[in-house]
């Protein structure tokens, strides 16, 4: 039997540590850069770029910590050329790469002959001297030294001869390898294919990489049709987080990589932890992640057209172009009022609830679900009231509490601050509770009243918080007697859960969003979403 030929690597770079971390809103601690270097060297990265230890002391202390780490991936730090005029071994920011302890040392140098006369202020042949100075440097120190273009494609545009001179510079004074740099983030896919093809041309003999910019939002593309060109080193970040616009988005360039070109981009077996990665980088930089993202999103494999569902009752590959396990994520059936009989059975089955309920359950539930959407309730996002709407309904349900009645008082007396204050009367196994609590408003205090009444009862509930609370407005005509739809994120720390209130009255909206979200834990594992 023939033997399968083994795929090409393309080496990938992820600067989510220090392009990244140039977002507008993210800053890294120290510990939260060394967390996600161990979760991209578990993803199984070539290369991570920690950042640019001349620039401040937070980057310093990477370096020194992330040695004790024992990681796989090539650690890099981040530095520029020397400076014009100024002898290499007397750059401060030089020096320190050689210092940082990191075995790969990621120069940038000016490609564009315009950057090098009214950027740096100097001469071409200067800054071919800066380049080739400091690639020996540090390639005297005994790093692996990779050449980043800066300006390659512009500066190639405006004078190829010169942008080509720089990266032959790098390559004879030793660089590993050189990358060419879309800085501005406005190359097409065209433009970009052409320029790779004429530069490996050029330059056969040298290795060539991608570092792409999402300004014009082609960064991904761009960087998939460098690849095609002849590119084997990417450089990106995850979740695609960059300045102004960002960078390449690693989770869709490495799946497409891997998925539909053929390569390899990680580490054996390492690809399904794609999508927790994805999570894991959005948690620690404190940014929502991105539900429609490829691959990766929550919603990424969501199907809520009942003729999609349908079909994929029959074969997943219908309406799927990869199977989700493949990138750690996976698919979810979607129901709403445009859902038919065939989501909600597929959802049934889901949840492991299908055998419980007859034809005419189901058809019962598809109109009861469509009735209560009509009401403004939105299932779609709230799966975890969605799953107890169908548990409500089945034969012999008990719930595991009933609130008989709640008062809640807010009110702000001279010299004091707001107050809110609930009282709760609710029946736990055949007992009456009555409970009331203070809190910042009045969603907080019917929480803090509810868990004095359940935790005797149910400790279980003692790690569910609440990590997020929406309000939507549905009819906004109706100004101050709008029907208001509450959405309420819960977790244990370990699994996650969404449920929905819907009412004129935003208070009773958000207590049943809330009283949905403490029930679902009691009747075992809770939905994800």
């Amino acid at each position: 039997e023939e033997r399968k030929r083994p795929m090409q690597r393309i080496t990938v770079l992820d600067t989510t540590l220090r392009d990244g971390s140039q977002r507008e809103g993210i800053s890294f601690s120290v510990a939260d850069k060394l967390r996600i270097a161990r979760r991209l060297d578990e993803l199984g990265v070539a290369y991570i770029e920690g950042g640019w230890p001349g620039s401040n002391p937070k980057d310093q202390e990477f370096f020194r910590e992330v040695r004790d780490l024992g990681l796989r991936s090539r650690v890099a730090a981040f530095g520029a050329t020397r400076r014009a005029g100024l002898a290499v071994e007397h750059d401060a920011n030089v020096c320190a790469l050689a210092q940082s302890g990191a075995p790969v040392a990621v120069i940038v140098g000016k490609s564009s002959a315009m950057h090098v006369r009214e950027v740096l202020r100097t001469t071409p042949a200067e800054n071919l001297a800066m380049i080739q100075d400091t690639v020996r440097y540090l390639k005297a120190a005994g790093l692996e030294v990779l050449f980043d273009a800066e300006h390659f494609f512009d500066g190639y545009r405006a004078d190829p001869a010169y942008a080509l001179e720089t990266c032959r510079a790098a390559a004879a004074a030793g660089a590993d390898l050189v990358v060419l740099c879309d800085t501005n983030g406005g190359m097409l896919p065209t433009e970009v294919g052409r320029t790779i093809a004429a530069v490996r041309q050029a330059l056969p003999d040298v290795a060539l990489g991608m570092h792409a910019h999402n300004d014009n939002g082609m960064a991904d593309a761009n960087t998939l049709v460098a690849v095609e060109a002849g590119a084997r080193h990417v450089q990106g970040t995850i979740n695609g987080y960059g300045e102004r616009c960002g960078n390449a988005n690693l989770c869709t360039v490495i799946a497409n990589l891997q998925l539909k070109m053929g390569y390899q981009a990680l580490a054996d077996g390492q690809l399904p932890l794609l999508a927790d990665v994805s999570y894991f980088v959005a948690e620690v930089a404190n940014l929502r992640p991105d539900d429609h993202a490829p691959y990766v999103g929550r919603s990424a494999f969501a199907h809520k057209a009942g003729l999609h569902v349908n079909a994929l009752r029959k074969t997943e590959a219908s309406y799927q172009h990869v199977d989700p396990a493949l990138v750690g994520n996976r698919m979810r059936v979607l129901v709403s009022e445009l859902s038919g009989r065939g989501n909600i059975e597929a959802k049934l089955v889901e949840l492991g609830l299908r055998d419980l309920l007859d034809e005419a359950q189901i058809a019962a539930l598809t109109v009861q679900l469509k009735e209560r959407e009509s009401e403004g309730f939105q299932y779609e996002g709230a799966e975890g009231s969605f799953e107890l709407l169908i548990r409500r309904g089945l034969p012999g349900y008990r719930p595991p509490f009933e609130v008989l009645d709640f008062l809640v008082l807010v009110e702000q007396r001279r010299g004091i601050d707001m107050l809110a204050e609930a009282t709760v009367k609710a029946r736990v196994q055949d007992r009456v509770m009555h409970t009331a609590a203070e809190g910042d408003g009045p969603v907080h205090a019917l929480d803090r009243a509810m868990r004095k009444a359940l935790l005797p009862f149910y400790p279980s509930l003692e790690p569910v918080h609440l990590e997020d609370y929406k309000v939507r407005i549905l009819d906004e005509q109706a100004a101050t007697a709008a029907r208001t739809r509450v959405l309420i994120d819960a977790s244990d720390g370990e699994r996650s859960w969404t449920t929905v209130g819907c009412s004129v009255n935003i208070i009773e909206a958000s207590f049943q969003a809330l009283l949905d979200s403490l029930e679902l834990p009691l009747l075992g594992r809770p939905s994800q979403g």
